[in-house]
């Protein structure tokens, strides 16, 4: 009886939190309209000074495509918009392998750091993998805007800087610049290296949260509320999770 009487009082505790939330929902303006940009650069490094720290992983700060559409009236300005900055070499976009349609945005000077990084950590191990690296930078990622490659293309870029070998896209590969297409090894997506726990954490942090908001009368939750919330996942990509939730849940 004791035991029932107990099992009662928290279901009863727990409804009456979800009752409060829901009414703080009610009361507050929504995020959707608080969180609106009308300029997608302005957007960008708002959320790239916002980027958290996360500890043992070295990654520069990037920005997902779908934040962006969460963040940004007009879609078709976002796509517009960032095409042009692309072409500017302002920044780049990078197909994501997370089972979602979805692209990381990251700024040029961003993404050279993280291949300096590379870089450092593969001049300690061995020095003679470093110049397909200076190739890289020089002469493939500063004429090729796109987010893929094909690998006839690459290897005259690279010839530019110096006589190509099979080894040199096997050392590309393993360092995280570059991933084959599955569905044709002769192309390459250009990735973001270091990246992959990120992710993994990204599509958990997606899943959880949409657990939390399936059990809402409205589906939505203030970020204030959510925040208190004791996460099983990386803070990360709660962060990312919820801005981009919106294209999660379609």
């Amino acid at each position: 009886m004791e035991k029932n009487s107990k099992t009662s009082g928290k279901k009863r505790q727990r409804e009456e939190e979800i009752e409060a939330e829901d009414r703080e929902t009610d009361e507050s303006l929504s995020l959707e309209s608080s969180l609106t940009f009308s300029d997608t650069l302005i957007a960008l490094r708002i959320m790239r000074s916002q980027f958290p720290h996360i500890d043992k992983v070295s990654i520069q700060p990037f920005i997902l495509r779908s934040q962006l559409y969460s963040s940004v009236k007009d879609r078709t300005q976002v796509d517009r918009e960032l095409e042009s900055l692309k072409k500017e070499k302002i920044l780049r976009v990078f197909k994501l392998n997370t089972g979602q349609d979805d692209n990381a945005v990251m700024f040029m000077d961003d993404y050279l750091n993280q291949i300096g990084l590379v870089m450092r950590r593969m001049e300690a191990k061995n020095q003679d993998k470093i110049a397909v690296f200076e190739w890289f930078k020089t002469y493939v990622i500063a004429s090729k805007p796109e987010p893929s490659i094909e690998h006839h293309e690459l290897y005259s870029l690279l010839s530019f800087g110096g006589k190509v070998k099979d080894e040199h896209f096997s050392h590309l590969i393993n360092a995280g610049v570059l991933t084959r297409q599955l569905i044709d090894s002769n192309n390459y997506w250009f990735a973001i290296p270091s990246i992959g726990s990120i992710l993994k954490g990204l599509s958990q942090g997606r899943k959880e949260l949409l657990s939390f908001l399936s059990r809402r009368k409205y589906k939505e939750m203030l970020l204030a509320s959510l925040e208190k919330k004791r996460l099983r996942t990386p803070r990360v990509a709660w962060l990312f999770g919820f801005l981009g939730i919106e294209n999660t849940s379609r």
